[in-house]
């Protein structure tokens, strides 16, 4: 049995060409979708799309504090606007997609990639945007019109790039701490559950089943390290079940953190409660630069016990890889590890 290898999106490369190359080079047997990486002001994830928001009319900065972390202001509903008249227009996603997928087109063809390797687009969820730069009073006020944007951005990209070449894959992380509820600053609300399974399928909904789908489930990754340490992988099987049951469509994979210090049984035992459709993969985030391959496998072996067929990653995007030659380490880490259990 093949043990795959997944990138979950930031790659830490100047260019798309360059990451491209290096995955090419260190796992192109093992890779069965490879995203753009993430390069330029993508790098940090949600802050991409900051000036989005900024730009919008109806918003303005609610206060000079910066949240922590981020370096970027809060922002709030601006009182002398008409409610009736938040609206977003392009969020950048699908310009972007349609760039890069040209860059993964001509590297598939240059031999680059094997020829049934698709080109991975990957998006944050609409909450994860608007929970953590709106001010709580206003998310409900906003959240609706940007969900509906993003699910735009999606049928664009869907129109863009012929369906067996895509895989698109919802990054999960607000929803993920929430749903975890032992962070003071991101706590659980009422109703919770019957909310997020609404926006899961209304993000879902318009996603062809020709075109792969995955997620990845993410307990944050500031200055290289998580929001808060998963005690387990039991809140994470709990969202994961909910979203699958929420999709309405195949789910073609989820991936799931696995901090570096975590070769325990007990972190993997919940494994055991996930319920998995036929047609979903699981990738594990197993690989970290401190302790390469042998932790990496020694990882592998301990959630092993619990679940067979798993592939590989890290736990979150490499793009925080201070240089490119250290991100082309951890790729080889992937490859090296992959072949071990291969």
């Amino acid at each position: 049995m093949t043990t795959h290898v997944h990138f979950v999106g930031s790659a830490g490369f100047d260019s798309t060409e360059d990451f491209f190359s290096a995955a090419g080079d260190t796992v192109k047997a093992f890779l069965r979708r490879c995203p753009d990486g993430e390069v330029g002001p993508r790098r940090l994830w949600t802050s991409y799309q900051w000036p989005v928001l900024r730009a919008a009319r109806f918003l303005e900065v609610d206060s000079d504090n910066a949240i922590p972390g981020l370096g970027l202001c809060a922002l709030r509903f601006r009182p002398s606007s008409k409610p009736e008249l938040i609206h977003f227009g392009q969020l950048g996603y699908a310009r972007e997609a349609r760039t890069s997928y040209q860059d993964f087109i001509a590297a598939r063809e240059q031999g680059v990639f094997t020829r049934n390797t698709r080109f991975q687009v990957c998006l944050p969820t609409p909450f994860a945007v608007i929970d953590v730069f709106i001010v709580p009073a206003d998310v409900q006020k906003i959240l609706p019109a940007y969900e509906e944007a993003m699910i735009r951005e999606v049928k664009e990209i869907c129109a863009i790039i012929p369906h067996a070449d895509l895989a698109l894959q919802w990054d999960v992380c607000m929803e993920m701490i929430r749903w975890d509820g032992r962070f003071p600053h991101m706590a659980s609300f009422p109703n919770m559950k019957e909310t997020f399974a609404g926006a899961f399928a209304r993000i879902c909904a318009s996603i062809p089943t020709g075109v792969e789908l995955g997620f990845h489930f993410c307990y944050g990754d500031l200055d290289a390290k998580h929001v808060i340490e998963p005690a387990d992988l039991g809140k994470a099987v709990e969202l994961a079940n909910l979203v699958i049951a929420s999709a309405r469509r195949p789910v073609n994979w989820i991936h799931m953190p696995v901090p570096k210090n975590r070769d325990d049984a007990a972190y993997f035992a919940p494994l055991q409660r996930l319920k998995l459709s036929p047609e979903t993969e699981i990738y594990l985030g197993l690989v970290h630069a401190e302790g390469g391959v042998e932790g990496t496998v020694r990882r592998m072996k301990a959630a092993r016990a619990f679940l067979n067929g798993f592939g590989i990653a890290t736990e979150c995007g490499i793009g925080r890889a201070p240089t490119p030659d250290m991100a082309r380490d951890i790729m080889r880490v992937h490859a090296q590890a992959a072949n071990t259990f291969s």
